[in-house]
């Protein structure tokens, strides 16, 4: 069978590396092409050593026209708001697209300037783009050749509140999301506050009423309920690698027992391949999700109060990013949509 060719745009960040990995012993997809920010061509193998006798790729700066020219499908794992300078070309010349930024993710171009301070240059692709959690939109998914991969914070997030949202269990003004990421969360960048000697055993909360996944959080929730969503998030970092814990403080507008909303979330969840509703009274961990493309669900219910407490665990650079864009790539292209990620 001959293979899809795909190839990564920033293969030398924390989410291009983790793309790499994935796809280098993918079944159905080769890996033609990776770029990165290299002042010199250097082979892939040799940045990451692990992938001797897996791969054996130049990595050099980034060319739009050669990469169009060696791939059928471009992951764009580039910063915030450079994506959008390349996506309108690689489309153009027909090629499937999966943007890891978020220049994408955003629908309405007013609300993605006051959180990303530039102006948004792409608004026909804006408008067209698939914003690709599975979970929720996995027939658009499938029939797109341009996918907006979510970001980390709001796949845990969506993921937890998602069974309620549906039969509107919550009282929708009531959501508080309390999430904790690990480092590689912000990405690869010299940055005093993300150093080891900074983070180690500390721990923060960080851009209080003002983290750019409040308005992703807030779209994605007013799509699925159709009505006005505004959720409290607080982010945090964590000392650790990788990973997000996410804890989801919501009331309940009918009477539950945590027995009863928990098989609810595993009816609900029963055919998602990369959803885990843990057994009753199993609460998630970060390290039982690392370095896979799994979202692990636990929860209780306060009768007395009328409160759920949700609380999901995902790998920032996998479900969080890598993996799920690897997802994306599998159901765009009519594979099984585990290649790859089992």
């Amino acid at each position: 069978m001959k293979k899809f060719k795909v190839g990564v745009v920033g293969a030398t960040g924390y989410t291009g590396e983790e793309l790499v990995r994935i796809l280098s012993a993918h079944p159905y997809a080769e890996l033609t092409y990776v770029s990165g920010k290299e002042d010199r061509d250097v082979r892939i193998q040799t940045i990451f050593p692990y992938l001797k006798n897996r791969l054996d790729l130049e990595c050099k700066a980034f060319q739009p026209e050669e990469a169009a020219r060696k791939c059928d499908l471009l992951f764009l794992s580039l910063p915030h708001t450079v994506s959008m300078q390349f996506a309108p070309y690689f489309l153009k010349v027909n090629k499937k697209v999966i943007d890891i930024s978020a220049d994408y993710r955003l629908k309405d171009a007013k609300i993605y300037e006051k959180f990303y301070k530039v102006q948004h240059k792409d608004a026909v692709n804006l408008r067209l783009a698939v914003y690709g959690l599975p979970e929720t939109q996995r027939e658009k998914i499938k029939k797109t050749t341009f996918v907006a991969n979510p970001g980390c914070y709001p796949t845990g997030a969506i993921l937890g509140l998602l069974p309620g949202l549906r039969k509107e269990l919550w009282d929708f003004a009531s959501i508080v999301i309390d999430a904790k990421s690990g480092v590689t969360g912000a990405g690869r960048k010299a940055d005093k506050t993300l150093i080891f000697s900074e983070v180690n055993e500390s721990f923060k909360a960080y851009k209080l009423f003002e983290h750019q996944h409040v308005p992703e959080i807030d779209q994605e929730l007013e799509r699925i309920t159709k009505k006005m969503v505004q959720v409290v998030f607080v982010p945090h970092l964590l000392p650790v690698d990788r990973g997000i814990l996410s804890t989801i403080y919501v009331k309940l507008k009918k009477k539950f027992g945590t027995k009863e909303l928990w098989g609810f979330y595993r009816k609900f969840y029963e055919k998602e391949p990369f959803v885990n509703v843990l057994a009753e009274g199993v609460l998630p961990e970060i390290k039982s999700v690392a370095h896979t493309n799994f979202c692990n669900i636990g929860l209780r219910v306060n009768e007395e109060k009328g409160l759920a407490v949700i609380i999901t665990a995902i790998d920032n650079l996998g479900k969080g990013a890598a993996g799920q864009a690897v997802q994306n790539m599998n159901l765009m292209c009519d594979f099984d949509e585990r290649a790859g990620l089992s």
